[in-house]
């Protein structure tokens, strides 16, 4: 299972419990914001909505935000294989107004 195997990544590579947990959790929200659809079926440009959705719908802090999208492009870079490449920008978007 993915989720399995994400947890033994963040082991051997040492997250803290706490990263893993709060990755875990973000894992899982980003997989539920696309109807529970597997992440490697899923076109660049829906990845990409992600940190919009954070910023805009969820009036998401600059720090909540970059753990939140760490937290996929670690799934899809260390469990996926599946390196998110230019279209991923990890910068914490603000929200307009």
């Amino acid at each position: 299972m993915m989720i399995d195997r994400a947890k033994a990544t963040m082991r051997v590579t040492r997250y803290s419990p706490r990263n893993e947990k709060a990755y875990g959790w973000w894992k899982c929200y980003f997989i539920r914001f696309y109807g529970i659809r597997h992440p490697a079926s899923m076109e660049a440009s829906e990845v990409n909505a992600f940190p919009g959705h954070l910023a805009v719908e969820r009036h998401m802090v600059a720090a909540t935000q970059n753990q939140a999208l760490n937290a996929p492009v670690f799934l899809y870079r260390h469990v996926l294989d599946q390196p998110l490449g230019g279209y991923w920008r990890i910068l914490a978007r603000k929200a307009p107004g």
